[in-house]
């Protein structure tokens, strides 16, 4: 059963603005590039996993606002 609640606009503006902090994303660049030389530990593949599977929520929730609002990317 979905439900639906009244929340201010400005949240759902809020939102569809979320992104990871620079210095996570950054972080998150350079495990890619690593993991792309095959020079990832297992503690960095774990974490790159988990930046990842955030970045992922982030966009996913993002999007949901998006539409909401009746906006693309």
């Amino acid at each position: 059963m979905e439900r639906t609640i009244d929340v201010p606009l400005r949240w759902v503006e809020d939102v569809a603005t979320l992104v990871l902090p620079e210095k996570a994303n950054q972080h998150l660049q350079q495990l890619m590039d690593r993991n792309n030389e095959g020079l990832l530990s297992d503690q960095e593949r774990t974490g790159l996993a988990a930046l990842v599977e955030l970045n992922e929520r982030l966009s996913l929730v993002r999007a949901e606002a998006l539409h909401l609002l009746g906006r693309n990317k």
